[in-house]
């Protein structure tokens, strides 16, 4: 999923970084070029300005030289009307010519000093003609002459003109280097909005290209579908809302005898298999409550005309184009399951009989174990007892003949309780439940040599038995059981073993490729011929004389039955006089496997 939507992703940034692109090259350069346009009207504005400037000096100028030169003509004696009205008019238009100055220079200091200062020129000069207007002979000669020295404005005009003027070049150039700048950022507005065209247009290019690669491979995915659809052995119906069959696949077709080409439209169109009111309900809830269908069975009688138990299994699905929703049906022939399921049933049931034999074989077997252990033990305790008090009640008078009858009657009596006492073991084994735990085989050897040592000991053998022990594993299985091998297999090496004048035994392990465990005793005794090995593991099978190695031989079948419970297995290889050596497996599995006993 979040592969899809990777891609979905991608195309949205992209597109909105185009937009972010066609927004700065768009309108960046037309907020751009508003402000250089209105950084070139304040440059024309300013042109104006130094133009109104220059006009208002040079007026005020004008000003100045009619009203001293009608001033000038009334004081010679030509007072014409027309010289009072420039006088007149010029001293009115001064405070105005002023005003205008100062309003026009008051973003230069400079220029407001130089209007000040001339000014106060322009002021001095108007009283002096004020003067010479009112005693024109008095003042005439003494005014008009140094009227141009004392009080001179030319100086100051032509400083505030050529400031003016300065002004005016600098804003002519910096009105010509916006201009400039204002056709380079049109020529690379142009430029860019050129190259957007062009991106836009690539864009788009590669946008349908994308389109029709997509369609195309949702065309190729749609023939795919309905290719795997039409694959698949279960069969599957699509329904719509009024439960008319959209789609189908061949599977379908075939349980319910479609035609190839034959178009069917609704479920009823298919006989009595889909008659069901119960079903069609259920299929209403799914599409109407979007509930899902479960495995519902139902009994259909399909096109081959056999009637057969299916399992119905419904769910709601929007459909592609949007808006409606349909439900998908999957058909799921469960006949033979259904004929399994009887045939286990009845094998069940003759299972619980045979079971119920085996229990009543058990609880036999059970009375029969109770009447060894007691039944059987009490005559053997009697003639063991009575042998005995008759040895006693003889004492001195018997002779040999009746020492030996006594000796083999209590004998026997012990190698009766012993059978009886192997046998209950053995039986044991079978029934007993095994209790698996992690077991260490290396100290149930040590164990089981430990008490044949203290034997030998006994025996006055200390040092005859030497042992060769390999590290052993701990292993999943019943403690008590592996006990019992260990104690049965190296009891039988020490036992055959005896006739040497030192024993030799070995213990090795080693791990197979399936992970099981492969363990080994091997002694240096008697042997055996290996044609007699098949007798070698049954109950009282012996293969060798009582007189030379007692025993009851039943230890070897205990083993076995402990290790086929175990789901593992024993084998011995010998030869006559050249020692045995038994091996035996354990699995490497946890769980108990099945066992592999074979009872004789």
């Amino acid at each position: 999923m979040n592969e899809d939507r990777t891609p979905h992703a991608w195309g949205k940034g992209r597109l909105l970084l185009l937009g972010l692109a066609i927004l700065l090259i768009v309108v960046g350069p037309v907020i751009l070029l508003q402000r250089l346009a209105r950084d070139t009207q304040e440059a024309a504005d300013a042109v104006i300005h130094t133009h109104e400037v220059e006009a208002t000096v040079l007026g005020l100028a004008l000003d100045v030289r009619e009203m001293e030169a009608s001033a000038m003509l009334i004081a010679l004696g030509a007072d014409h009307p027309l010289a009072r009205e420039r006088l007149k008019t010029g001293r009115e238009s001064l405070p105005e010519r002023f005003q205008n100055l100062a309003r026009l220079t008051a973003d230069n200091p400079e220029q407001l000093i130089r209007v000040g200062r001339l000014r106060e020129l322009v002021n001095a000069r108007v009283e002096v003609v004020d003067q010479l207007l009112l005693a024109p002979d008095a003042y005439r000669a003494n005014v008009v002459a140094p009227l141009a020295t004392r009080f001179p404005i030319r100086g100051l005009l032509d400083e505030i003109l050529s400031d003016e003027r300065a002004l005016l070049e600098q804003r002519n150039s910096e009105a010509t280097d916006q201009r400039r700048r204002m056709e380079w950022i049109r020529m690379i507005a142009l430029g860019a909005q050129l190259l957007l065209l062009s991106l836009v247009l690539m864009s788009l290019g590669r946008q349908a290209a994308r389109r029709l690669a997509a369609e195309k491979q949702t065309a190729q995915a749609s023939q795919r579908a309905l290719v795997v659809l039409d694959t698949v052995r279960e069969p599957i119906v699509l329904l719509d809302g009024e439960q008319h069959i959209q789609m189908h696949n061949s599977a379908f077709a075939e349980l319910y005898g479609i035609e190839k080409g034959h178009k069917v439209s609704s479920l009823d169109d298919l006989g009595t298999a889909w008659q069901d009111k119960v079903m069609r309900q259920r299929l209403d809830d799914v599409l109407a409550r979007g509930r899902e269908l479960w495995d519902y069975e139902l009994q259909q009688e399909t096109a081959d005309g056999l009637r057969r138990t299916v399992l119905l299994n419904a769910r709601r699905m929007p459909l592609p184009e949007g808006g409606d929703h349909a439900v998908l049906v999957t058909v799921s022939d469960i006949s033979l399951q259904k004929t399994a399921q009887q045939e286990i049933a009845a094998l069940n049931r003759q299972l619980e009989g045979k079971v119920e034999q085996v229990s009543e074989v058990n609880r036999e077997l059970e009375a029969f174990s109770y009447s060894v252990s007691h039944d059987l033990r009490a005559p053997l305790r009697h003639v063991a007892g009575f042998s005995d008090k008759l040895g006693r009640h003889l004492g001195e008078d018997m002779d040999d003949k009746t020492r030996h009858y006594l000796e083999v009657i209590g004998g026997s009596a012990r190698r009766m309780s012993q059978l009886i006492d192997d046998l209950l073991v053995y039986s044991r084994l079978g029934r007993g439940a095994l209790r698996l735990q992690a077991v260490d085989m290396q100290s149930l050897v040590a164990e089981a040599r430990a008490m044949l040592d203290a034997a030998e000991l006994g025996e006055g053998r200390a040092d005859r038995v030497e042992w060769r022990i390999a590290p052993l594993p701990i292993v999943l299985a019943d403690e008590n059981m592996m006990r019992q091998v260990w104690g049965n297999l190296l009891g039988n090496a020490v036992k055959y073993s005896s006739q040497r004048e030192r024993a030799v035994i070995d213990v090795e392990h080693r791990r197979q490729e399936d992970g099981s465990h492969l363990f080994s005793v091997r002694d240096n005794g008697a042997g055996f011929d290996m044609a007699y090995a098949g007798k070698l593991f049954g109950v009282f099978q012996r293969l060798h004389k009582a007189s030379d190695f007692p025993g009851t031989g039943i230890g070897l079948a205990s083993v076995r039955r402990v290790l086929g419970r175990h789901g593992g297995r024993i084998w011995a290889e010998s030869a006559p006089d050249q020692g045995a050596t038994f091996f035996f497996t354990l699995p490497a599995a946890l769980d108990a496997p099945p066992s592999r006993e074979k009872d004789a």
